[in-house]
C-alpha cells in the first residue's frame, strides 16, 4: 500500500539541534589556523605553545606508559601529583589546601572551569568578568544558560574602572571570573586591583573563579593569586595547568584548588563527564612539578626576550603595540583606514606574508572596540618566530 502524504512529511523532517548550541560556532580562530596550515604558514595564533616539552616530563609520561599506568585514576588525580599541587599552591601561590579534598586534577583546566561551573551555577545566573575576554568562557556559559555582565578593560594598560566594576554587581550575581595573566591582552592583575574584586564579592556573597594558567609566564611584575588575599578566603577557586608552563597543551591535564564542599561537587561532574585526566600524563606532570626554579626563571627569559622581539618588529611596521604584562600573547592596534576591519586584517596577512594571527573583535563585549586590533601569539621556537618576523616586515606600512 503506497504511504500517505503525511508518511512522506516525516520521513523527510531532520530532527532539531539542541537549542543551546544553535548559535554556537567554531571561532574564526580555528578556521585561520586551518588555512594557515593549509599554505604552510606560520601561526602565531593560537595559542598551542609549539614548543618541546621538558626532557624530564616527557620521559615520566613515557615510563608510566611503558609501566602500564593505563586505567581509571582516583577521581581526583593520582595522590602524588594531588601532593605537589598542595606542595605547589603553598610555596608559590600562598594558598595553603588539602590535598585530599580540596584539588581535583580534571581533563584540561577547561575541564575544571566546565566542572566548577556546573557545581556552583544555575541557568539564569549571572557572573561578572572582565573585557577583552578569553572567548571559550562565554561560550562554555551560554551552553549552562548563564548570563554574563561585562567590565571593560582599556588599552594601553589594560585597567578598569572601579565604579563600572561595582555596577556590574546584581541580586542575581552569583560569581566574578578572572583571568591572571589575562588571554588575550597580556594584562596581569595587581594587588590592588584583586583586592577590591575580593572585596566586592565577599561583601555581596559571591564566589571568585581565578584562571591562573599563565601564572609562571610574568615581566617584571608578580603574579598574585586572589585566592591568598584574606578578603577572598572561602570564596575561591583557582584553576591551572601544566599546559602552558610545560608546553602540553595536548595533554589535556589541568586542575581545580578550592573549598572541600564545591571540589566534591565538581568531581561527581567531572567523573560524568570524562571520568579522570589521562592517567600515564599525570606522571609527566608530576616530574614537570618537581623541576627547580631555574626552569621557571629561564621560561620567563625566553618568553621575554620572544615578545620584545614581537614588539619591536610590529612597533617598525607602524601598529602600536600594547606591551603584555604576562602570558605569551600581546594585542596590537594597526590603525585606522590600513584595513577594513579586524577580520580582513587577519585574512590579509595570513595571504599577503603567511604569518596568522587573530582578529581583536571578537574578544570584546563590544566587538566595534577591537575592530583595528589583532592578537599575536609568541609561544613559538625563537627560529620560527624570527622568520614570522622577517615575513611582517614584508607588509606594507
Amino acid at each position: 500500500m503506497a504511504g500517505t502524504s503525511q508518511d512522506h512529511v516525516h520521513s523527510t523532517l531532520t530532527p532539531p539541534l539542541a537549542d543551546r548550541v544553535r548559535n554556537i560556532r567554531q571561532t574564526a580562530l580555528r578556521r585561520l589556523s586551518a588555512r594557515c596550515q593549509e599554505i604552510g604558514g606560520i601561526n602565531l595564533s593560537q595559542g598551542v605553545c609549539d614548543l618541546p616539552a621538558p626532557p624530564e616530563v616527557k620521559r615520566a609520561a613515557q615510563q608510566a606508559i611503558d609501566d602500564d599506568y593505563a586505567i581509571y585514576t582516583h577521581l581526583a588525580g593520582i595522590a602524588p601529583l594531588r601532593e605537589a599541587i598542595a606542595a605547589k599552591m603553598q610555596a608559590f601561590n600562598g594558598i595553603t589546601c588539602d590535598p585530599q579534598r580540596e584539588i581535583a586534577v580534571t581533563v584540561g583546566s577547561a575541564g575544571a572551569f566546565a566542572c566548577i561551573a556546573l557545581a556552583l551555577l544555575n541557568p539564569g545566573d549571572e557572573i561578572i568578568t572582565f573585557s577583552p575576554y578569553y572567548t571559550y568562557y562565554i561560550d562554555a556559559l551560554k551552553l549552562l544558560d548563564v548570563r554574563v555582565r561585562f567590565v571593560n578593560t582599556h588599552p594601553p594598560d589594560w585597567h578598569y574602572a572601579s565604579d563600572e566594576l561595582a555596577a556590574a554587581f546584581t541580586d542575581r550575581t552569583r560569581m566574578v571570573l578572572i583571568n591572571t595573566p589575562v588571554n588575550p591582552t597580556g594584562k596581569v592583575f595587581t594587588r590592588a586591583e584583586l583586592t577590591e574584586i575580593a572585596g566586592l564579592a565577599r561583601d555581596r556573597g559571591c564566589w571568585i573563579l581565578t584562571d591562573e594558567i599563565y601564572e609562571y609566564i610574568t615581566f617584571d611584575v608578580p603574579h598574585v593569586s586572589i585566592g591568598s588575599l584574606p578578603e577572598a578566603a572561602g570564596r575561591t577557586i583557582t584553576l591551572s595547568g601544566p599546559s602552558k608552563t610545560y608546553a602540553v597543551t595536548g595533554w589535556r591535564v589541568g586542575y581545580a584548588v578550592g573549598p572541600a564542599e564545591v571540589i566534591e561537587k565538581a568531581l561527581v561532574a567531572s567523573d560524568l563527564l570524562t571520568i579522570c585526566a589521562p592517567a600515564p600524563l599525570q606522571h609527566g606532570v608530576l616530574a614537570g612539578m618537581k623541576l627547580p626554579d631555574s626552569y621557571y626563571d629561564g621560561i620567563r627569559t625566553d618568553y621575554q626576550a620572544k615578545r620584545d622581539l614581537l614588539a619591536d618588529t610590529l612597533t617598525g611596521i607602524g601598529f602600536e603595540v600594547y606591551q603584555p604584562k604576562g602570558s605569551f600573547y600581546l594585542m596590537a592596534d594597526f590603525g585606522a583606514g590600513r584595513f577594513p576591519n579586524a577580520m580582513a586584517a587577519a585574512e590579509s596577512i595570513l595571504e599577503q606574508v603567511g604569518v596568522a594571527t587573530v582578529p581583536g573583535a571578537p574578544f570584546y563585549a563590544n566587538p566595534a572596540e577591537g575592530e583595528s586590533q589583532l592578537r599575536f601569539c609568541f609561544a613559538k621556537s625563537m627560529a620560527d618566530l624570527e622568520e614570522a618576523c622577517k615575513r611582517l616586515k614584508k607588509l606594507p606600512k
